[in-house]
């Protein structure tokens, strides 16, 4: 900087330039305003006064640091980080770059719930000889299956008397509240046309979940929403009449989820609107609170025997549970409950730590939770191992979008899958990451009732029906280039993962695997431990407690 500058800024620092320039702005339009007139030099003098104004209150304000040094000019600071995602996201980022979903992920979930062709031409944009890159090996001798809608029984080996035919693709958990009413309406019409499950979420079954008669699981966290006491405790009787609604097929007792595991919630009184308020069976306007932990049970025994309770009060319908993987002694305590008492949830949902539709603390967002695969294969391995395998159905839950990433869970051991950021994008979001806030863009996940005028429920309805359907035609031609007859019977053996520049390995050989029986084995000390976490924490979990025991 010229010395003749540095001078200048001991005295008047250059920094307020813009501040200096606004002044003789004001002074200037004034001058003409009062010599000539016109709305021009009046609505000027208005604007640099106002701009002098800010420039004092930056001066005086303590709160930010930058305004108080750089006057006016310091609010285009803040302007450009409040633009910042969407200029990134139009402009900067590649189709590729994952933040959380990739723009290719993005548009294949638009295209194919607006019906829209989804080939692309040209080749594949990806790196097949990048280390992590996979595919599935295919046959010469493929396949003709006659139909796309793929389907489960769920409640066959328990006292179940309602077992329920799941589709292998639905729509994984988001409340009302998070949601907005126009997104539930659409996204259970769309379940309706498709008949595939619609997850209410722990803020339980609105009045908007029953307006069109969509399939739903009911999903109770530890707040106990819509079955729940006056002092926050589980109520049997408001439970089995919300559970015995024929609507509701399935019921889910959520342990943790994968955006924030070990962490309760609160939603503030002033949004607890009448709506809200009369689906959770909670005070309009007073805080309502989810726990972190569940009141109803606290050993790992008891959860089983609140499972068969449940399934009792419901009359016979599929009771599971759904949980993000922590301490692995903790399932296995689950677990061991289950052989003990043979009191087994019909089904389990495993929750990827890379889900993430509710808006948690960074640090639990970025590193609390097993990822999705670890904890799949985890809970797939110990029933395997404990021969309980073929009783339990496992659901699983993490960034799941196209046909291929249920084609690979599946081949991890899932017998279907739950997409909830995908439904979402069927719905019209467009990732601005404003959920929290209420102002999102699109009216997905606001209550605010004029950003949810613009989802028109009909029409995004008919897109949450058009994805479901062509995700899984196109998870049909899969299956049958692989030359197979149903999704469950791909296995890791039919994926290969690129591990090195040149070595690729299927992922039953790179990924542990657990035989039939091979737990019990090792238990009676009739084989070696088949995993070093079953080693080392089997022997110390119990079924009648969550924490760790003495050797």
């Amino acid at each position: 900087m010229k010395a003749w500058l540095l001078r200048l800024d001991d005295h008047f620092p250059v920094r307020y330039v813009a501040w200096l320039a606004a002044g003789v702005g004001l002074l200037l339009a004034a001058f003409v305003w009062t010599i000539a007139g016109g709305l021009g030099a009046a609505l000027a003098t208005f604007v640099f006064a106002g701009l002098v104004g800010v420039g004092v209150r930056d001066l005086r304000q303590s709160r930010h640091s930058i305004l108080r040094n750089y006057p006016v000019i310091g609010h285009l600071r803040f302007f450009f980080e409040f633009i910042r995602p969407e200029i990134r996201q139009y402009f900067i980022e590649s189709d590729r770059e994952r933040t959380p979903f990739s723009r290719q992920q993005r548009s294949l979930v638009y295209q194919r719930a607006k019906g829209e062709p989804d080939k692309r031409p040209f080749g594949t944009q990806l790196d097949v000889g990048a280390v992590g890159f996979e595919w599935l090996n295919h046959s010469i001798a493929p396949t003709t299956l006659a139909d796309h809608d793929f389907r489960i029984t769920v409640g066959t080996h328990s006292s179940c008397t309602q077992p329920y035919s799941a589709s292998i693709f639905n729509i994984s958990a988001m409340s009302f509240g998070a949601l907005s009413a126009n997104a539930i309406r659409a996204l259970n019409l769309g379940a309706q046309r498709g008949h595939f499950a619609h997850d209410t979420g722990e803020g339980s079954i609105s009045a908007h979940h029953r307006e069109h008669g969509g399939d739903l699981i009911w999903e109770i966290g530890s707040g106990y929403f819509g079955c729940r006491n006056l002092d926050g405790s589980f109520s049997e009787e408001r439970f089995t009449a919300n559970a015995r609604d024929p609507q509701v097929k399935m019921i889910e007792i959520k342990l943790s989820q994968g955006a924030k595991p070990g962490h309760g919630g609160v939603l503030p009184g002033p949004k607890v609107s009448a709506e809200i308020a009369a689906a959770r069976g909670v005070p309009v306007g007073v805080d309502c609170v989810s726990p972190a932990s569940h009141s109803a049970f606290r050993t790992p025994v008891e959860l089983m025997q609140f499972i068969e309770k449940l399934r009792t009060l419901s009359g016979g319908k599929p009771v599971g549970f759904k949980l993000c993987i922590g301490h692995p002694w903790e399932w296995f305590a689950l677990a061991k409950a289950m052989r003990e008492t043979r009191l087994l949830p019909d089904f389990i949902v495993i929750d990827g730590t890379e889900g993430g539709t509710g808006a948690a603390p960074l640090e639990f967002t970025d590193h609390v939770g097993a990822p999705l695969q670890e904890g799949l294969l985890l809970v797939h391995n110990t029933l395997v191992g404990l021969g309980l395998r073929e009783r339990v159905k496992l659901g699983a839950a993490g960034k799941v979008v196209s046909a291929f990433d249920i084609a690979r869970l599946m081949a991890l051991g899932a017998d279907w899958c739950n997409a909830a950021r995908g439904f979402m994008f069927a719905l019209g979001c467009i990732q601005a990451q404003a959920c929290h806030t209420g102002h999102c863009p699109t009216g997905v996940t606001t209550q605010d009732p004029q950003r949810q005028k613009a989802l028109v429920v009909p029409t995004k309805a008919d897109r949450v029906f058009m994805f479901h359907r062509e995700t899984l035609h196109a998870l049909k031609e899969l299956v049958q280039a692989a030359g197979l007859g149903h999704p469950q019977d791909i296995t890791a053996a039919h994926i290969v993962k690129r591990t090195a520049e040149h070595e690729v390995r299927l992922l039953s050989t790179l990924l542990p695997f657990v035989e039939q029986g091979e737990l019990l084995a090792a238990e009676r000390g009739a084989a070696d431990w088949p995993q070093q976490v079953f080693r080392l924490y089997w022997p110390r979990a119990s079924s009648h407690s969550f924490a760790l025991q003495t050797p």
